[in-house]
């Protein structure tokens, strides 16, 4: 007996859906941003501001850019990530707007001299974002090729993660001693060092992973690996731990360990690894509070927001407040009072956002992030190859710990940890560094939805003759 079997085409109707699908998805981004800058202004000023139409022109450029990027150097990467990157990216610009004229008003109202727009300056680095995404995906043209430069990323990594405590060039802000100062620039080298540590973890994930999966001893039912497989777990531990100590950053550090914790899971599939990852992150939290002032700080104001507003916590209470106050609905963009809360534009952009979109408003930006992350945990899943599907879920685990340890913070979830909002807060580095990561995402999946190469049209197959 014999079955007709054709081989059905997948370029011929998966692609233009897809490229249609991206094109409505960034339109729709556009309008959202667009709508809400516009609403800003209506609201505070009564009509737009001279610069919103060249700010607009400048977005709806910068995203056609990326689309075609995507259009003509990644056909078949996933048409739902860069527009929902888009949406976050164009909201945050919004927000920054509002704060700026926020900052003009209460200048004008003091007699004093209006500070120069931060808007222009995120619009720029905005630009530089998606060009060096543009960069990622001419440049890398296979990720697979990224794999021989495991230890070298190892290296760069560990190189700009240390270089904020070299004389000189480090600088220390708000405590923690995170920045490089050249000149009038300051960079913030840990957010490259996130990604290029993330391209260490999964070349050498890929390369012993059947190693660290081995079973030697099962306690409570846990299977636990051999004692000297452990070494890497106990060599991130130790350097987390060493950022914690000498740059006061906690949360670099917490989404460092995370980060390898979980890609050590998702490449051997033991338990284990989550548990004694659990156990010696508890450990080295305790050290922590035990042993650093200013752990202690954060801790106490986490606990106690309320015992001290007029010093240690009044950036927290100011947050819970404005949450508050927004409810379930939000006050309206430009109609709250963001700009009481430090540093509002950038560690506390999301309770900007909580108050005037409210509760309502600030789930739908979680779930945009939500989506992200679920499109490259899927991407992961989709990978042909082992390199590729721990890079695009370490891409992705790392955009979700840091998006979940700032939300945390500011809603005191959790203790604040100094993480910048991915994509929506003021800072050029996390900006660029996140459009990086996000073009390494689409290289990825481009590659895990492009079908065989064998496989032809409909129309252009051959019936083959299967015998059964």
């Amino acid at each position: 007996m014999s079955a007709v079997v054709t081989t059905p085409s997948v370029s011929r109707y998966r692609q233009p859906t897809r490229r249609g699908a991206e094109v409505g998805l960034l339109l729709l981004a556009f309008v959202v941003g667009a709508a809400a800058y516009v609403q800003v202004d209506l609201a505070i000023l009564g009509h737009l501001a001279s610069d919103t139409v060249p700010v607009l022109l400048a977005i709806a450029a910068l995203l056609l850019l990326a689309h075609v990027a995507v259009r003509f150097l990644a056909t078949y990467a996933d048409p739902v990530i860069v527009p929902a990157v888009a949406a976050l990216n164009i909201l945050g610009l919004a927000m920054i707007h509002r704060l700026d004229l926020a900052e003009a008003q209460r200048a004008a109202r003091n007699g004093g001299v209006a500070p120069s727009p931060d808007v222009y300056t995120q619009l720029t680095w905005t630009a530089l974002g998606i060009v060096l995404f543009v960069a990622v995906l001419v440049v890398v043209k296979d990720h697979r090729s990224l794999q021989r430069y495991t230890y070298t990323a190892m290296f760069a990594g560990l190189v700009l993660l240390l270089l904020p405590l070299a004389p000189g060039i480090g600088a220390e802000i708000n405590g923690a001693r995170l920045w490089l100062r050249l000149g009038g620039l300051s960079f913030q080298p840990g957010e490259i060092a996130k990604i290029l540590l993330t391209i260490f973890f999964a070349g050498y994930l890929t390369v012993t992973r059947d190693s660290l999966a081995l079973v030697r001893t099962k306690i409570m039912g846990i299977e636990f690996p051999r004692g000297r497989d452990m070494g890497p777990l106990f060599v991130a531990w130790f350097i987390s731990l060493g950022v914690l100590v000498f740059e006061r950053d906690l949360g670099t550090s917490l989404l460092f360990f995370g980060l390898f914790v979980s890609l050590l899971y998702i490449a051997t599939q033991r338990r284990s690894w989550l548990v004694l990852g659990a156990v010696l992150f508890i450990t080295g939290a305790v050290f922590a509070y035990l042993a650093f002032g200013h752990v202690r700080l954060r801790v106490d104001v986490w606990l106690h927001p309320f015992a001290d507003e007029a010093d240690s916590s009044y950036q927290i209470a100011q947050s819970l407040y404005g949450f508050a106050s927004g409810g379930m609905f939000g006050s309206g963009l430009g109609q709250g009072y963001p700009q009481l809360v430090p540093y509002a534009k950038s560690d506390f952009i999301v309770a900007a956002f909580g108050e005037e979109l409210g509760l309502i408003g600030l789930m739908a930006m979680l779930v945009l992030y939500g989506i992200v992350v679920e499109r490259g945990l899927r991407t992961a899943i989709a990978c042909r190859d082992v390199f590729g599907t721990l890079l695009a879920a370490g891409l992705s685990i790392s955009l979700g710990l840091q998006v979940f340890v700032v939300v945390g913070g500011v809603s005191r979830l959790i203790p604040l940890t100094g993480l910048t909002t991915p994509f929506l807060a003021q800072g050029g580095s996390s900006l660029v560094a996140n459009w990086i990561a996000i073009g390494l995402l689409i290289r990825v999946s481009d590659a895990a939805r492009r079908p065989d190469a064998e496989r032809v049209s409909l129309e252009d197959a051959p019936t083959q003759v299967v015998s059964l």
